[in-house]
């Protein structure tokens, strides 16, 4: 396999410096762009050995230009208390990003990936979510700069793509977990797990009913992989993410019998338009890439429990 130069956007973050291990193993270039808003050195401190890995320091609200045959565009604060604390910044990062990854990639011809999110369903009313379900999102929420903003990103990826033929692939992510989470992003597992293992109650949002599916991040990194190794005609959008569908109760059940914690559990009023189901049809990813999850959820947690373990 011949080199690339891969530029991933928002590389030294949670999916991010996953996506740029697997890149050097794979024997490519790579070049981390990173602001550190909610990236961490930490996460990418060992990949600085490899010659082929630089990093940049800079914000993609801002142009910037460096030759790259791929681009994942992936930076975004993810997580609502890091994507509300500068809803103008988060929505300007989704926005200005894609706008100035697609007009590289048109630049030198390279593809360019979108990392979109099950958050363009909102609050859904369909379920499982197809790629063909335009979603339920309030516009002026809490959680708009964030969810409209990928929105917005993938009308450009489309609009792009349409007009000036921009090689595109775009993924829409559902929730994903694994080492390198940062344990204080306010995600659920990394929640309930940092939780349990110090001993604190488990906080439960709602009465702990509403449903999230859960992905391991390295088979998720494995569908970028294969998404962006699908040819032009391929755009996307698709689904990634694990169907296996979990209430919020099972989960926690889940990481205290595997942490052994007494934790108990506590329960708080649900977050504005928190979604109430979230599960991916996957029948795409299936079908166009041949991928589809294989590590377990109780997999998963054992690993990124000993992982956190590490880092609490």
């Amino acid at each position: 396999m011949s080199e690339k130069t891969v530029l991933i956007t928002g590389g030294a973050g949670f999916i991010g410096s996953h996506l740029c291990r697997r890149m050097l193993n794979e024997g490519n270039r790579v070049i981390c762009l990173d602001n550190f808003f909610t990236g961490r050195e930490s996460n990418i401190s060992e990949l600085r050995k490899n010659p082929k890995f630089s990093v940049i320091n800079h914000d993609v609200e801002l142009p910037y230009s460096f030759y790259a045959d791929e681009i994942f565009n992936l930076a975004c604060p993810a997580s609502p208390p890091h994507y509300q604390r500068n809803p103008v910044s988060t929505y300007k990062t989704s926005i200005f990003g894609a706008i100035h990854a697609l007009d590289l990639a048109n630049k030198w011809n390279a593809k360019v990936f979108q990392a979109s999110t099950s958050e363009v369903y909102g609050d859904p009313l369909v379920h499982p979510q197809p790629e063909t379900y335009w979603g339920h999102v309030n516009t002026i929420g809490i959680r708009s700069c964030y969810d409209e903003g990928k929105r917005g990103a993938e009308t450009l990826f489309m609009d792009y793509h349409r007009q000036f033929n921009t090689r595109i692939k775009i993924v829409r992510i559902f929730n994903t977990y694994g080492p390198m989470m940062n344990k204080n992003d306010g995600r659920v597992v990394s929640n309930f797990i940092v939780q349990a293992l110090r001993g604190e109650d488990i906080t439960i949002y709602g009465n702990g009913q509403q449903t999230r599916s859960f992905c391991y991040v390295d088979d998720l990194v494995e569908g970028f992989c294969r998404l962006m190794n699908t040819g032009d005609d391929i755009t996307g959008p698709v689904n990634l993410g694990n169907p296996g569908e979990f209430t919020m109760l099972e989960l926690a059940e889940k990481v205290l019998r595997l942490t052994g914690s007494k934790s108990k559990l506590v329960f708080k009023d649900l977050p504005q338009d928190d979604p109430k189901q979230r599960k991916p049809d996957i029948t795409k990813a299936g079908e166009v890439l041949g991928w589809q999850p294989r590590i377990p959820l109780e997999e998963g947690l054992k690993h990124t429990i000993e992982y956190f373990k590490k880092e609490i």
